[in-house]
């Protein structure tokens, strides 16, 4: 089994569906229909990913497992999500910009994973890609409408982007796995996308009249740790709710 590779696809699939999980909490809780209907959208697409991922993580495995019980079996510590998408959701304008800033870096990263020598990874990634350039217009738009709406939105919105802003190093951080599957031409070394990510996000903000945070303030190390098991309590709470039909039932299928 080539491990390295089996991580990083836990890494993508945890973190796609753990953000689906959280995205779909503002189910039937939206400030307008619309918005409502959207955001639902975006949890469905994302939980499309988390299966795409985690399908293939568990073929490389070999071991029987599939998307389910990946995701409905595993303990906390075997989650291997960025903390950035464990974080609660907060108002409506806290959820906006850690959804921004994470739709800019999944979209270059798939665009990168798009090229893949991996053929299922190029796969998946262009396929998920096409959802995501909606993802990164929508939000994009939303953060733009409330940063550059009233001085309430204003303010609210600029506190909600350096809040977010703690989180974001890690998606950034390479280690051994993904340097060992970058020299393959699997996946890109994330480093590389740190820059594309801050000048998306640069003109994003410009639009709506934010303040960028530095990105020194992104790379404390206790914001960081979810690639590698290390959680906040968060994601047990997140767990507990996602995993109560399968935990309570073993073996339950419709």
């Amino acid at each position: 089994m080539d491990h390295a590779l089996f991580q990083y696809l836990l890494r993508l699939g945890d973190s796609t569906l753990i953000l689906s999980h959280r995205v779909s909490e503002w189910t039937g809780h939206g400030p307008a229909l619309e918005e409502d209907l959207a955001m639902t959208n975006v949890a469905l697409d994302l939980l499309g990913h988390a299966r795409m991922w985690l399908t293939l993580a568990g073929q490389l495995e070999g071991q029987g497992r599939d998307e389910d019980q990946l995701a409905y079996l595993r303990d906390a510590h075997d989650y291997r999500n960025f903390l950035l998408v464990e974080k609660p959701n907060g108002h409506y304008g806290d959820t906006l910009a850690r959804q921004l800033v994470f739709d800019v870096w999944h979209y270059h990263v798939l665009q990168a994973l798009s090229h893949s020598t991996n053929e299922s990874v190029a796969e998946i990634a262009c396929k998920a890609l096409k959802e995501v350039v909606y993802h990164v217009r929508r939000s994009s738009d939303l953060v733009i409408r409330l940063g550059d709406g009233t001085d309430l939105s204003h303010r609210r919105m600029q506190e909600a982007l350096d809040d977010v802003w703690r989180f974001t190093g890690e998606l950034f951080t390479d280690d051994d796995i993904t340097r060992d599957l970058a020299a393959r031409g699997v996946v890109p070394l994330h480093a590389s996308l740190q820059e594309p990510w801050l000048e998306t996000l640069g003109r994003i903000a410009a639009d709506a009249t934010l303040i960028v945070p530095d990105f020194a303030h992104a790379c404390h190390p206790a914001h960081q740790g979810g690639i590698v098991g290390r959680h906040t309590e968060a994601l047990g709470y997140i767990l507990a709710e996602m995993q109560h039909l399968q935990r309570a039932y073993p073996g339950a299928a419709w």
